[in-house]
């Protein structure tokens, strides 16, 4: 599927990319493979459904301000299952902390 969700770099450098992520009801990231560790770090209250390579769909509530992270390799599609507009700000790790896994 087509990125229908409007993602905005933020920051991008050689440690880390910063981008805040915008959809209304509806929309998506479109599927997508994650190449580094990366925190979302939710803006606006919402709800989501991912969506795996293999059509397994997970829901999920999001509260803003309240952090979750995940390890790189995911492979998804994030669509805005609610009624209302969504934003969310993803910070990809692009190198491994001291005492990394991995």
């Amino acid at each position: 599927m087509t990125t229908t969700a409007r993602p905005t770099v933020q920051h991008d450098d050689e440690h880390l990319r910063v981008t805040r992520w915008d959809f209304t009801p509806g929309d998506t990231t479109g599927r997508h493979r994650h190449a580094y560790d990366y925190v979302v770090v939710p803006v606006t209250d919402g709800r989501t459904d991912v969506i795996t390579p293999d059509g397994n769909t997970t829901s999920s509530e999001l509260r803003a301000g309240q952090s979750y992270t995940r390890p790189a390799g995911g492979e998804h599609e994030v669509v805005n299952a609610g009624d209302s507009d969504l934003a969310f700000v993803e910070i990809e790790l692009k190198h491994p902390t001291p005492g990394h896994r991995g």
